[in-house]
Order: C-alpha cells, then structure tokens, then sequence
C-alpha cells in the first residue's frame, strides 16, 4: 500500500493537514535539542521528511532511516540527494519489528506517524529499546482524537470521509486513506501509550497535545 502512494506521499501530507504536518515535526524534532544525540535511528522514515528537517535542525553526526517501503525509501533517497545529505542520512530498507543493528547503537530514536503501523507494537517498541544507548532518548509524533466533542466530530468526519475522497480526486489510494482513518483509531494513545512504554522499560515518559489534540508528542527515555 505505502509502495502505491510514494509517489504523492508528501504532497498530500501537506495539502490533507494544510502543511501543519511540518510545524508538528519541527516542535516535535527541538524537544531533542538539548541532548544533543550524535546518532539517530528514524524508525518507519517513509520518504526521510522528519530525517532530513531533524539533520537540518539538530547537526547530528549520522542519521539511519528504517523503512519496509522500497517506493517509499526512493523517493526519500533522491530528497537526501537534492539536499547534498548523502552520508549524513543513510536509508536502509527493513522491518522495524526487527532491527539490523546491535544493541546501544543510537542516542536518539525518532518515529513521526509510523509506530501505528506496527504489526506487533510491544515488539517493535522493544526493538527500539534495545537500541538505544543507556539514556537514550525516544520521540514519537502520532495521531491522536481530540478531547473535545465538537471537534472530535468535525475530526472524524475528515478522517473517514474527506481525506479519501481528496486522495481518489488526486489519483492517489483512497484505500491508504481509510486505512489511516483506522489505523489512528485502533492506536493506544496518551496514557495508554505511555503505560505502554513504562512497561517495555522506558522512564520519564511525557506526551504533549498538538493542534487541539490532533497528534501527540510523546517522549521517553531509556532506563
């Protein structure tokens, strides 16, 4: 399915959130800064979007980008060309569930709208446990339903019924569409995701609101 859409994968982002998707990454990428990690690992990195803005903001040394989309990762391969990243971002294709990489390898781990598509969210939570370094750190920005039941309504709506029907108007996968609807129902979000993480290990683990409870940034620490 991500195979079918790559190729207009970041345009509907902007367009379906009215280019709100890049404020999000950028609040969610600087509650990183003051660790100051020399090593990423961006989990699901699609096209490399929150990869390239997090290399642009933070200077790391080397940023991985993990992805199961071969389609995906070649459109994120000739962004990271166009934007002269080359060995500064690093695409490898693979399962996030189970990660090509020793333990304590990464001092931060990044995740933007992806952890949901975990077949097993435990398992691919734990992998990213494993390879952090002792502190390491964890952000993840996913969708989340807003608190507020007028909202809530007009949210769903768009969800269900908006969104695909833009991305059928726009040649694009209206099935990627409904599957994003259900995917950000089905997922376990603020303390239910937090208790999720204190389970597998992690400490300090916050959340914030954004946008009137569209998406969340969740942070975390390795213990």
């Amino acid at each position: 399915m991500f195979d079918r859409v790559a190729g207009k994968y970041d345009f509907m982002n902007r367009f379906l959130s009215g280019r709100l998707d890049l404020y999000w990454r950028k609040k969610a990428i600087n509650t990183l800064k003051k660790f100051n990690p020399l090593q990423i690992i961006d989990i699901a990195t699609g096209t490399g979007d929150l990869a390239i803005m997090t290399y642009k903001l933070l200077s790391p040394e080397k940023i991985t980008g993990v992805d199961i989309s071969g389609e995906m990762l070649k459109v994120g391969q000739q962004k990271i060309n166009k934007a002269n990243l080359n060995g500064k971002i690093i695409l490898q294709q693979g399962d996030s569930e189970a990660l090509a990489f020793a333990n304590n390898s990464f001092d931060a781990a990044t995740a933007a709208f992806g952890v949901r598509n975990f077949e097993d969210l435990e398992k691919g939570l734990s992998e990213i446990y494993r390879v952090l370094n002792n502190g390491g750190q964890l952000m993840v920005l996913e969708f989340s339903k807003p608190k507020s039941s007028v909202f809530s309504r007009l949210y769903k709506f768009y969800m269900k019924i908006v969104a695909p029907q833009f991305a059928q108007l726009f040649s694009t996968d209206k099935e990627a569409y409904q599957y994003l609807n259900k995917s950000s129902i089905a997922f376990p979000e603020r303390e239910e995701f937090l208790h999720i993480l204190n389970k597998i290990g992690f400490k300090k683990t916050t959340y914030q609101a954004l946008t009137l409870g569209i998406c969340c940034i969740y942070r975390a620490e390795k213990g």
